[in-house]
């Protein structure tokens, strides 16, 4: 057959499946009419040596009518009787004229000598008496008396009638085969199909993917492994459309965070340039490009610090140190911006000294984040909450402050990537580019710690992050240093 015709999985299967149904049901049906056909070999050969035993019998009572016996349990029974004498003399009775070729064959044309020797009183079947047989027969050859010198009676029988059942027998397996196989084929067909088309949907939804379609969904029936795989599909599309998403929204948020300044800062300069800023102010405008540049490098920094992060490309540097002293000395770097939005700060440290295991640097850029965040988003005037405990071998850092929280329906996103709260509310000037909180996240998963937010709008945000609590035999074994890509 040619190969056009299996090159899906829907045509081989079908072809397996019909061929090996078919194969099964014609191995069954000759084996069965082999059985049946020996079978019925058997009852005739028994039926055939009760005839024999019969003209045994009739021949050992001597009594005067045996040739006539003999000739009508043959014409009854349409059989050959031969009996053998002592000197290879020959008597046969028959009544069909189709034995007459048998009964006129020469003991040479027989197999008289192999069973001359080997006959008994109990009688023997044997399908090879006669050589070269016009039609199939059947000998049961037996003793006259009690010894072969007594002489040889065979019983011959036609297997016509038993070959013709046989014939009859492979007919109808031919003909239950062929049904059998049609029934097979609408089986395969619905089986392979249920199994084929879910592949063939799923072929269809991947293709949509790749050419950037994630609204597409796999029918999902059942709870097969093809059902399991369609769900694992359709979950990865929303992944994929949410994340699409997102990178729509962030591409246009960074373009719009890069064109702002830009066109502000070409705006200055181009002012400065032709006289419409009176050079007595151009200190007032450098500082604002200025800090419209450095809003562009910390964009930018957070851009590569989110990408080496994610791409494993950062070392982390592990080592014991004092969480407090860290959170004392990153608050230091606040105390300006407190100042100016007249925070009240307010720590609460359960120990006078907490040692973790970690990377101080990076540790360090996750405190900055989540005090930058906790400054920018409150009012004047309100509070801010930082604060550590231990519990067992885990340390708990909480920073919480009082500003105007995050809605419910950002809470479970405020740490994907390229995701910003911003645009829920109002902005406020010093609006971020929605990586922070990312970073922060990455970092803490990078430490094999957890971070968790809780939040409600008007009252507030708490970040709480875990932290390897050190033991007194790292700070002894290795001088608490690790570094971990």
């Amino acid at each position: 057959m040619h190969k056009r015709w299996f090159r899906t999985i829907f045509s081989r299967m079908m072809f397996m499946q019909c061929t090996t149904v078919a194969v099964a049901v014609l191995v069954i049906g000759v084996v069965l009419a082999v059985i049946v056909y020996a079978g019925r070999i058997g009852e005739y050969g028994t039926q055939l040596n009760r005839y024999a035993q019969n003209a045994r019998a009739a021949i050992a009572s001597g009594a005067g009518d045996t040739e006539t016996h003999l000739r009508y349990l043959a014409a009854d029974n349409d059989l050959l009787i031969e009996r053998i004498g002592t000197h290879n003399d020959v008597t046969a009775y028959f009544n069909d004229v189709r034995w007459e070729d048998y009964a006129a064959r020469q003991l040479s044309d027989t197999a008289y000598a192999n069973i001359a020797q080997a006959a008994d009183p109990v009688g023997t079947t044997t399908r090879t008496y006669f050589k070269n047989p016009s039609f199939p027969v059947l000998t049961v050859y037996t003793t006259v008396l009690n010894e072969p010198s007594d002489g040889i009676l065979l019983v011959v029988g036609d297997l016509s009638p038993v070959r013709e059942g046989l014939g009859s027998m492979i007919l109808w397996t031919v003909l239950v085969s062929a049904f059998t196989l049609i029934g097979a084929g609408i089986v395969s067909y619905y089986t392979a199909y249920r199994v084929i088309n879910p592949f063939v949907e799923m072929n269809h939804a991947v293709q949509c993917y790749s050419r950037g379609d994630f609204s597409t969904r796999i029918p999902v029936e059942g709870r097969d492994e093809a059902a399991q795989f369609g769900k694992s599909l359709n979950e990865m599309a929303e992944q994929l459309r949410g994340l699409e998403d997102t990178r729509r929204s962030f591409v246009a948020n960074v373009s719009h965070e890069l064109r702002s300044p830009l066109t502000s800062m070409k705006g200055f300069l181009e002012a400065m340039q032709d006289g419409t800023i009176p050079p007595e102010n151009f200190p007032e405008y450098i500082e604002i490009v200025l800090n419209e540049t450095r809003r562009m490098v910390t964009l930018v920094n957070d851009l590569l610090d989110l990408a080496r992060i994610e791409s494993g490309t950062i070392q982390l540097n592990f080592e014991v140190f004092d969480i407090n002293e860290l959170i004392r000395r990153t608050l230091l770097t606040f105390e300006a911006r407190l100042n100016e939005n007249e925070m009240e700060m307010e720590v609460r440290f359960a120990q006078e000294q907490c040692t973790v295991f970690a990377d101080p640097a990076q540790i360090g850029q996750v405190l900055r984040n989540l005090i930058d965040n906790a400054i920018k988003y409150s009012p004047k005037g309100r509070s801010l909450f930082v604060s550590t405990y231990s519990m067992r071998k885990t340390v708990y850092v909480t920073v919480r402050d009082n500003g105007i929280g995050i809605p419910q329906e950002d809470v479970p996103h405020v740490f994907d990537r390229f995701y910003k709260v911003e645009k829920a509310h109002t902005p406020t000037p010093q609006m971020g580019s929605g990586l922070g909180l990312s970073i922060v996240k990455r970092i803490i998963e990078q430490h094999g710690q957890s971070i968790t937010v809780r939040s409600a709008r008007g009252r507030g945000t708490q970040f709480t992050f875990t932290l390897e609590r050190a033991s007194a035999a790292k700070r002894v074994s290795d001088g608490g240093k690790r570094n971990v890509s």
